[in-house]
């Protein structure tokens, strides 16, 4: 089966026990529809590029699984569904990644950095 990662935006006034039930769900529609989910991470609260739906801020989260492509179709249109999911964005790997997301690697080099320093 191919490789997926999906990346979504929850809404700032979630709390982190909201955006982690709202990942469980979404994991459970890849499960459900025969999907293995490789990889869950939880970005934090980061500030948007620009204001959406009139938030400066949202929770992001990737999601990469192994499923069949009518679970990504619907897990897409759940997405799309879902009031607390400013946006998303799915793509198709070609292997799964090997350790976690750049964006983490980053935020854990800085904290070597300063703790060399």
């Amino acid at each position: 089966m191919p490789i997926y990662e999906t990346v979504f935006m929850a809404r700032q006034d979630l709390t982190e026990a909201q955006v982690k039930d709202l990942t469980a769900n979404f994991s459970k529609i890849i499960t459900q529809q025969g999907g293995k989910i490789l990889k869950t991470e939880f970005w934090g609260l980061r500030t948007l590029a620009y204001v959406i739906n009139k938030s400066r801020r949202a929770h992001y989260v990737l999601l990469e699984f192994d499923a069949p492509g009518a679970a990504v179709i619907e897990l897409e249109r759940n997405l799309r569904l879902h009031e607390d999911v400013m946006r998303s964005l799915s793509v198709k790997l070609e292997a799964p990644s090997k350790g976690p997301s750049a964006l983490l690697e980053k935020s854990g080099r800085d904290d070597e950095e300063r703790e060399a320093a």
